[in-house]
Parts: structure tokens; sequence; C-alpha cells
């Protein structure tokens, strides 16, 4: 284990983890605005708004990833729209976690005791207004726990972007893994340690948010 190795071997991780968070990042912001309004649509009074966000979870939360990403990677091309394949993966990664996420915003919503949305419709607030000031505040500091869950899985779904060429954590694995078969063991801890310290990080802000929304119950 030369100072070549270890040169190479931090520059791997440190590329492949740059791409593995702009994917994450994406994916988190992506997902979570799509999953709420599906969630928003899952408890609509508006019948065909429920059954399309049902429909969608039904189906995205059925399908392997794997058969997403190929749908994304190869169908968007066939119909004329050809993004870089960076972007296919986070549309990939997105439409897949919103329906995980839209599940934890409608277990969030269920939490809620009707008598609130009852009396932001007293006071004038229809469904829209009702439920982005009064009913998804309080979803949300009851599915945090839940929703970090499904974050973490997000996370360590990135890794399947490198079947698709994606230059992510896992596809520097493999690369070091060509490289230097003899260090098969530290590649391996170091790509592990940098899945365990995103993870932990995650945790880490879900638990902050845990406490400040504690407190401010």
């Amino acid at each position: 284990m030369g100072p070549d190795y270890l040169s190479e071997l931090a520059t791997s991780l440190a590329d492949g983890f740059l791409v593995t968070l702009q994917l994450i990042g994406w994916t988190l912001l992506f997902s979570t605005i799509l999953g709420t309004l599906l969630g928003a649509m899952r408890v609509s009074p508006i019948a065909p708004l429920r059954f399309v966000g049902t429909s969608y979870v039904n189906i995205f939360r059925n399908t392997p990833l794997v058969v997403v990403f190929l749908f994304v990677v190869v169908g968007l091309p066939g119909v004329g729209i050809g993004p870089s394949f960076f972007w296919r993966a986070v549309i990939s990664l997105s439409l897949y976690t919103a329906a995980f996420v839209c599940e934890c915003i409608r277990s969030g919503v269920n939490t809620v005791d009707p008598g609130q949305a009852e009396a932001a419709r007293s006071i004038g607030m229809g469904f829209g207004a009702s439920l982005r000031h009064v009913v998804l505040p309080q979803a949300f500091r009851a599915i945090i726990p839940p929703l970090v869950s499904v974050y973490i899985a997000m996370a360590k779904n990135t890794s399947v972007a490198y079947a698709f060429g994606i230059t992510e954590a896992t596809y520097q694995l493999k690369a070091l893994i060509e490289d230097f078969p003899g260090s098969l063991w530290f590649n391996f801890a170091g790509i592990v340690a940098g899945y365990i310290l995103i993870v932990a990080v995650l945790s880490a802000i879900a638990s902050g948010f845990e406490r400040r929304t504690a407190v401010a119950r």
C-alpha cells in the first residue's frame, strides 16, 4: 500500500462521493416537492386527484428501481428528451423516492386531529390553504423519523446509478478494485465509511429538527 495507491484512493473517493452527494441533494429536493404534491392529492376531497396520487404510488412503489432507471435512461431520449446521464439518474431516483415520501406525508396528515382542518375551514380557509398552513406543518413534525428513513434508503439507492455509467462512489469502487485488486478491503472500507458518514449526517440533521419541533410544541 504505497503513496500512489493512497493518493488514488483519496482522489477517487472524493470524486465519487462528490457526485453521490450531488445526486442525493437534487433527489432529496425534487422527491420532497413531488412527494408532497402527491401526498396532497392522496388526501384531497377530489376523487380524480386521489386516483392519480394512489395510482402513482402503486406503480412506482411496486416497480424495481432498476426498471425505473431503464425507463428514464432509455425512454426519455426515445421521445426526444435527452438530459445528461446525471440528470436522468436524478429524475429516476426522484420519481421512485417520491412515492415513499408521498406515503410518509399521507400518514403524517392522518395523525393530525381532524378538528384542526375543521377549525381552519370554519375561518374561511379552503382545502389548499388549510393543508398548507395548518395540516402539513403538523404532519411534517410527526413524520421526521420515517421520512429520514426514506432519505437514507434513497442515499444508498444512488449506487444503482453506477450501472448506468454515473461516476459516483460505487463506480469509483469498481475502478479501484480493477486498478488495485490487492487492496480490496481498503477500497471497500473507504466506500463503506463514506456512506456511513452520509447516513450519520442525515440522522444528525433529523435529530436536530426533532428537538426543535419538540420545543415548538
